[in-house]
C-alpha cells in the first residue's frame, strides 16, 4: 500500500449519484478528523468502479457490494465493505482494523 498520507481512495454505490457522494464526504471528514490526507478520492458507480478499482489504494462500498471487487484486491486493493455506509465510527473503525490509521 502507498504511504498513508497520499492513499488514493474510491468510495462506491449503485448509481454513483448521491450515496457515494456522501459516502465520500463521510471519509473526508473521518481522515480530516485522525489526520489522514488522501492523495485523491473519488466517488462512483459500481459499474465505473469495477472497472477502476485496481488503480486505487482503498475501496470504500456497501458491505453487500464488496465481492465484485476481488479482481482489485487480488492486484493489491483494500476493499472496505460497510454495513452503514454514512456512519463516520464504522468507517474510522474499519480503517483502524485495516491498518490505515
Amino acid at each position: 500500500m502507498a504511504k498513508k498520507d497520499n492513499l488514493s481512495i474510491l468510495v462506491c454505490c449503485a448509481n454513483g449519484a448521491g450515496s457515494s457522494l456522501m459516502m465520500k464526504m463521510t471519509v473526508q471528514k473521518v481522515c480530516d478528523k485522525v489526520g489522514l490526507k488522501p492523495g485523491k478520492m473519488h466517488h462512483c458507480a459500481l459499474s465505473e468502479g469495477k472497472t477502476a478499482a485496481s488503480q486505487f489504494d482503498i475501496v470504500f462500498c456497501a458491505q453487500n457490494f464488496a465481492n465484485m471487487f476481488k479482481d482489485a484486491e487480488k492486484k493489491g486493493t483494500m476493499v472496505i465493505g460497510l454495513r452503514n455506509i454514512m456512519s463516520p465510527k464504522e468507517i474510522e473503525e474499519k480503517m483502524k482494523e485495516h491498518g490505515i490509521i
